[in-house]
């Protein structure tokens, strides 16, 4: 008998989002890990927000809003707004009620922004690695290290000259044509007027410039987990500095950092080795302009050994991290300006990203 085609509502409804969201969804084992570190967090929560005044938006519902955000891939919080609103799924991870009214996108992005004073961010992924479960995946003596370039969200347009930054006469419209013909331009002498922070940079010979930052990442080879991050401005040193910070930032023991060939540095090895850290570094052998084959800081002492193989092996697995962070979680071209918020944005997909593999990696063992 074929069924009719109407539609009845019913007065009530008396089925919650927790209902409708299969048991076996693979967002209940990352909502169960998310909702323990929020836990942990929530005393740094009590810090950032005063005790009178309008409730703002919890920022517990917040940060898992904007997870969201990185696992869908959704370009911007209107969507993501947009999103609450009639998804389930995403009322019931982030923790709304069926009948709750969603936030406005500019209070949403106003809220978030307040998380900044915390570094709520890195907080939040050194809570997630520091569970009992999650711990046991990780090494502590083998990591490796790496940086990338994140596209600013400025135009080379707005790269002008610092003491004439509104040189010339308004031209029309509102993405107006711009003669760059036998003007030399370096961050020396010209900024972006749309993100200040921008670099002029270019990864190596034969690609272009553009406007960017430099985001770092320092990956455990275990499991190929994310374990702690940096954002710079880009620079040809940013790769080599943020790596002796973040190495700073670990417990102080014997450890081993890969590396790809950018890191063969004289300078940069020496400051490894006075870190009590065993330098698995990529040789950088290549033959110079003057044809003579260029000498590496990496010598026999490193080389000869086993796990530096391993070490060359392993360390490519940081690109996992470098992907998806950029595809999925949409920074390729970051929508924020400044350091403080790209780096913050930064480091929270990052956590994000630990997210999708940890359960899988739970499963496994």
């Amino acid at each position: 008998m074929r069924g009719e085609d109407a539609r009845s509502e019913g007065l009530f409804s008396y089925v919650s989002c927790e209902a409708r969201v299969p048991s076996d969804h693979p967002l209940r084992s990352i909502r169960a890990m998310v909702d323990e570190a929020l836990e942990v967090l929530s005393p740094a929560f009590e810090r950032l927000y005063s005790k009178v005044g309008r409730p703002s938006i919890p920022p517990e519902k917040l940060l898992r809003a904007l997870l969201l955000q990185a696992f869908f891939s959704i370009r911007s919080e209107r969507q993501l707004m947009e999103q609450l609103d009639y998804n389930l799924l995403f009322r019931w991870f982030v923790g709304l009620p069926m009948d709750a009214a969603v936030w406005d996108a500019s209070v949403f992005s106003k809220n978030r922004d307040r998380l900044l004073e915390g570094d709520i961010a890195a907080q939040f992924m050194a809570a997630v690695l520091n569970q009992k479960r999650v711990r046991a995946l990780l090494s502590q003596e083998h990591f490796s290290v790496d940086g990338t370039l994140i596209e600013a969200w400025a135009s080379m347009k707005s790269f002008r000259p610092k003491d004439r930054p509104d040189d010339g006469p308004p031209a029309p419209g509102r993405n107006a044509e711009r003669d760059f013909k036998g003007e030399k331009r370096s961050n020396e002498t010209h900024a972006s007027t749309t993100d200040p922070d921008a670099r002029l940079y270019r990864k190596g010979d034969g690609q272009s410039s553009r406007l960017c930052f430099m985001g770092h990442l320092l990956m455990e080879n275990r499991n190929g987990l994310i374990v702690d991050t940096a954002l710079t401005p880009a620079s040809g040193t940013a790769e080599r500095e943020a790596a002796l910070a973040l190495i700073e930032r670990r417990p102080k023991r014997r450890i081993t950092l890969g590396a790809d060939k950018a890191y063969d540095v004289s300078g940069f090895v020496a400051d490894l080795r006075a870190r009590k850290v065993t330098p698995h570094i990529a040789i950088d052998g290549h033959v110079t302009k003057t044809g003579k084959r260029r000498k590496t800081a990496i010598d026999r002492r490193t080389t000869r050994h086993p796990g530096y193989a391993i070490s060359q092996r392993i360390r490519k697995r940081i690109e996992e991290g470098f992907g998806w962070i950029k595809t999925t979680g949409g920074l390729a071209k970051t929508q924020h300006r400044g350091v403080p918020r790209v780096g913050w944005m930064f480091t929270f997909t990052a956590a994000a990203y630990n997210l999708i593999r940890i359960p899988k990696l739970l499963a496994m063992g």
